[in-house]
């Protein structure tokens, strides 16, 4: 039973209020893609979770649902050359910063997952730690934001068979950092990130 909170919280009652969050800080290549939304209060969807917590079935599912009812929604990126510049929070904060300010209707509160708002949003912002689990809005976010980048790091798979990303999607899994080592970097690896680097400086 999902205890998610309503579409509107009473404190920003009659506030257009969207919900931001990202997918692929974690993975060794790839862009990280944020998305944020604002529902429908007249269009309910039901069975909103963090994205984590439901099967890729249901991810599909509510992804159709969500970009068919939403009052208005936006999927953003920052790219691997953003990462490495950046570091991967800092393009995390940008991915979403872009999400919000692409919205077709402008949000007037956003409700960013995780302990940090991003600096430069159009609208006042507020963290919400597990957020995706405790708002519907961040919870529809966060399902855009993985189903978006799931889709993109499989069709890169066709490009770079021999990583096996469709597997993994681009997180260090023992296959991955075998096949790095066998095959190299690419063009969609994080140069920045760890493993990534010690296997160049190797």
């Amino acid at each position: 039973m999902s205890n998610l909170e309503p579409f509107i919280s009473q404190v920003y009652f009659g506030q257009l209020l969207a919900g931001a969050d990202e997918a692929g800080r974690g993975p060794l290549a790839g862009d990280v893609v944020a998305a944020a939304v604002i529902l429908d209060p007249d269009r309910p969807i039901v069975g909103l979770n963090d994205s984590k917590k439901l099967s890729e079935k249901k991810r599909e599912a509510l992804f159709e649902e969500i970009t068919e009812k939403a009052l208005s929604y936006s999927v953003a990126r920052a790219s691997v050359d953003e990462i490495d510049t950046l570091n991967i929070l800092h393009a995390s904060m940008l991915a979403m910063e872009r999400a919000i300010s692409s919205l077709s209707v402008s949000a007037q509160h956003a409700l960013i997952d995780g302990n940090r708002v991003p600096p430069n949003l159009p609208c006042p912002g507020e963290a919400v730690v597990k957020g995706d689990a405790r708002h519907m809005a961040i919870a529809a976010a966060s399902i855009l934001a993985k189903v978006t980048r799931d889709r993109e790091i499989v069709a890169l798979d066709q490009v770079y068979p021999e990583y096996g990303f469709a597997k993994h999607k681009g997180y260090p899994t023992a296959q991955h950092l075998a096949a790095i080592e066998e095959h190299g970097v690419c063009d969609i690896h994080r140069k920045s990130f760890a493993p990534v680097k010690r296997i160049l400086e190797g």
